[in-house]
């Protein structure tokens, strides 16, 4: 019979009011966060992205296979290429790939094709999602790989939230020039481009409202 391997778990706990305080002060300080379109180029230490990257790998993930990559990009040549190739999807999209309906709902944003940010945040992180390990010269297939990578991908905007930073979920698509601008092996798939930075002096965001409780949860209680 194979042994397992355990070690003790350990974690504070709250209850009563303590508890509902730390809830409640999370909830009043990620509702605080917001997506940017406009970023300083401001430095933000190479340590920093390392922890904040970090901070996302503790992510749950299928049979713990972890199956995400991190490419933490701050070269301004490679910046340069991912928005040429960026905007040059982004063209294709707005130009006709994308129907009038998806249009009007990007309106209330002021986003078109052209992305400075790419250039201007000190930081772009690339995350890609691996499909599969090569073990050996075989295959071995990871696990609810979209969704852990997702849950990944969340963690890591708390933790540039939580850092004082801005990032913005950026996904033109198709994706698949990331892989070749990066020279990413054929296992690892764009997943999201996040340019991270700190918020510029007198930016604006739209002045959109989120869905409340009521709009959000379903509760089936005796």
């Amino acid at each position: 019979m194979e042994e397992k391997n355990f070690i003790p778990f350990e974690q504070e706990q709250f209850e009563g009011e303590a508890l509902l305080q730390r809830a409640t002060s999370f909830y009043t300080f990620m509702n605080k966060r917001r997506s940017l379109r406009m970023f300083s180029d401001k430095p933000v230490p190479k340590a920093v992205i390392e922890n904040i990257i970090m901070a996302a790998s503790t992510a749950p993930s299928g049979a713990n296979k972890q199956p995400w990559t991190f490419c933490a990009v701050s070269s301004p040549t490679i910046k340069k290429q991912i928005r040429a190739a960026a905007e040059e999807e982004e063209k294709i999209n707005y130009g006709g790939r994308m129907s009038d309906s998806w249009l009007n709902d990007l309106k209330p944003f002021d986003t078109d094709e052209h992305k400075p940010f790419l250039e201007i945040a000190p930081w772009l992180i690339v995350v890609f999602k691996r499909s599969y390990e090569e073990e050996e010269g075989a295959k071995k297939n990871n696990y609810y790989v979209s969704e852990s990578v997702g849950l990944a991908a969340g963690m890591l905007l708390a933790a540039i939230h939580h850092a004082g930073l801005v990032a913005l979920t950026h996904t033109p698509s198709p994706m698949n020039f990331l892989a070749k601008v990066l020279n990413r092996p054929k296992n690892e798939k764009p997943f999201l481009l996040i340019p991270v930075g700190y918020a510029p002096e007198g930016a604006e965001v739209p002045d959109i409202k989120r869905k409340n409780a009521e709009e959000v949860i379903v509760y089936y209680e005796e």
